[in-house]
C-alpha cells in the first residue's frame, strides 16, 4: 500500500504567510486560496481592500491547478491558442495564477491567487509554495 503526503494546517499557514508577505512587499491587493489535491478549499485569505470577486476567482484557480495537475497558465494558453473546446471541461478559473503544490512528484494541493496581473498572481503563489521547501 502506498502512503500519501498531505498538507497540514501548519503547511497551509506557512504558504499563506509567505504569499501574503510577497503581496505586501509589492503592495498588491490579492486573495490567496489553498486547496488539497482534490481541489477542496483548505484556506482563503483576502487582503484588505481586495475586490470581493477575487475570493471566488482564487478558489477556482487553486481548484483547477490541483485537479488538473498543472499551472492554470497552461490552460489559459491552450484556450488563447485556439483550443476553445477546452472551455467545455468541468473546471473554472482557467486563468493564470493557479499553481499546483508538488511534493516528491505528486500534487498535494494548489495555491490560487487573484487580484493583480496574471504573472504577478503566479509569482505570489510560487513564493508561497517555496515556503514548504
Amino acid at each position: 500500500m502506498q502512503t500519501k503526503v498531505i498538507l497540514t494546517q501548519t503547511d497551509v499557514t506557512q504558504v499563506l504567510d509567505a504569499a501574503q508577505r510577497e503581496a505586501d512587499q509589492q503592495d498588491w491587493g490579492v486573495t490567496i486560496a489553498i486547496t488539497d489535491d482534490g481541489g477542496h478549499l483548505l484556506a482563503l485569505r483576502r487582503l484588505d481592500g481586495t475586490a470581493p470577486f477575487t475570493a471566488e476567482a482564487a478558489t477556482h484557480k487553486a481548484r483547477s491547478a490541483a485537479v488538473g495537475g498543472k499551472e492554470t497558465k497552461v490552460f489559459e494558453e491552450m484556450i488563447n491558442n485556439g483550443r476553445t473546446a477546452f472551455l467545455s471541461v468541468p473546471l473554472k478559473g482557467l486563468l493564470s495564477g493557479g499553481v499546483p503544490i508538488v511534493i516528491d512528484g505528486n500534487v498535494v494541493g494548489a495555491v490560487g491567487v487573484s487580484g493583480v496581473k496574471p504573472d504577478q498572481d503566479a509569482q505570489i503563489a510560487k513564493v508561497g509554495i517555496s515556503a514548504l521547501t
